[in-house]
């Protein structure tokens, strides 16, 4: 099962820096003029739980695997890239296959750096990037709907209810509100088919100079306002920094945060904002060989969340073993926690829970 965030925004913001920092590779050249990214650049990189090393250390396990989100670089968007602008058409089409967008707001200033519309205004770039995605989407939507009306009209009943489905997406498109404000209630599945950017949910990274990445800065303030009201997600990072921290030990790493006042890496943060705008959850599975985290959406039962383990196991689901993590751990195990009564039998009509220690039972 995999899961990807598209990063985007303006030339020279440092999406490219921060995808190098994120997956800790030089393989997106990062360069100060547009269009260095030509092509998408997808790296996987690991979602940082601490959970992990807790639950290996009482399975006695030799390895640990974390779960991974995988993160595409995709190359500078400008003005009129809803019209082929610098390559639009191309880069809008990579942005339609991801699941969520990381958009990275540039809140430095630095005179070496050329910025494409000649000063720094993070909620500027983000009008300008919302609205090439806007006028895209509304472009798509109204070459497609002209086909359906018409089938509509001849008694259609799926057209009538593509049309049905489209009408408020469009409506609200053309009075400049992203698809996103506009989807039908219990409709988000049919709505996320028709592969609209602008209903995909957003995060905003505020990538800002190296003195401000503790506490952020006026322009990372402007952004997180602009945030809220959207009721979107907000990180502030500093790219410069992230891309020093990936080129160190897991030790050095510590005491160089600490040294400028950071708790933890903001990657970390980008990585773990990302899986939680994904609507992702966490289970686990405990053995001598493995402790190793997997990847499922909230409201997964549990046949369907031993399938991304294997298919035979959602086919020949029987029941699973189930711990909660806090019980696995105040017990010590899955002995302790079954001597407890803390370990239960659940069916195949079980949503998984976050943090859930499983052990499937299956026939094939």
């Amino acid at each position: 099962m995999g899961f990807n965030c598209g990063i985007v925004g303006l030339p020279n913001v440092g999406k490219s820096t921060l995808f190098n920092a994120l997956t800790e590779t030089a393989s997106a050249q990062a360069a100060n003029y547009p269009f260095c990214t030509i092509e998408p650049n997808v790296g996987r990189v690991a979602v940082p739980d601490a959970r992990l090393a807790n639950l290996a250390r009482i399975g006695k396990s030799q390895k640990i695997l974390p779960t991974s989100l995988e993160f595409v670089d995709i190359a500078g968007l400008v003005r009129g890239a809803s019209r082929g602008e610098g390559l639009g058409n191309q880069f809008l089409a990579n942005i339609r296959e991801v699941d969520a967008i990381i958009h990275v707001l540039r809140c430095f200033e630095d005179d070496d750096i050329t910025h494409v519309e000649g000063g720094v205004d993070p909620i500027r770039d983000a009008e300008i990037i919302e609205t090439e995605l806007m006028l895209a989407d509304l472009e798509s939507l109204e070459k497609r709907i002209v086909a359906l009306q018409k089938k509509a009209r001849g008694n259609d009943r799926e057209a009538a209810a593509q049309v049905e489905l489209m009408e408020p997406l469009i409506e609200a498109l053309r009075e400049g509100k992203p698809a996103r404000k506009a989807i039908p209630a219990g409709q988000e599945e049919a709505v996320r088919r028709l592969q609209l950017m602008t209903s995909k949910p957003v995060l905003y990274v505020c990538n800002v100079d190296e003195g401000s990445a503790a506490t952020g800065n006026e322009f990372s303030e402007r952004v997180r306002a602009r945030a809220e009201e959207e009721g979107a997600a907000m990180v502030v990072v500093s790219a410069a920094i992230e891309a020093e921290v990936s080129q160190l030990g897991p030790e050095d790493r510590v005491e160089f945060l600490e040294g400028l006042g950071l708790k933890d890496s903001g990657l970390d943060r980008v990585i773990a904002a990302g899986y939680r705008l994904l609507g992702l959850s966490t289970y686990f599975t405990v053995g001598p060989k493995e402790t190793r985290a997997w990847t499922i959406t909230e409201g997964t039962k549990a046949p369907q969340a031993a399938a991304v383990i294997h298919n035979d196991f959602e086919r020949g689901f029987i029941a699973c073993e189930t711990i909660a993590y806090d019980d696995y751990i105040a017990c010590n195990g899955e002995a302790g926690a079954r001597e407890a009564g803390k370990l239960r039998i659940e069916g195949r009509d079980y949503v998984v829970q976050d943090g859930d220690v499983l052990l499937f039972r299956f026939n094939v």
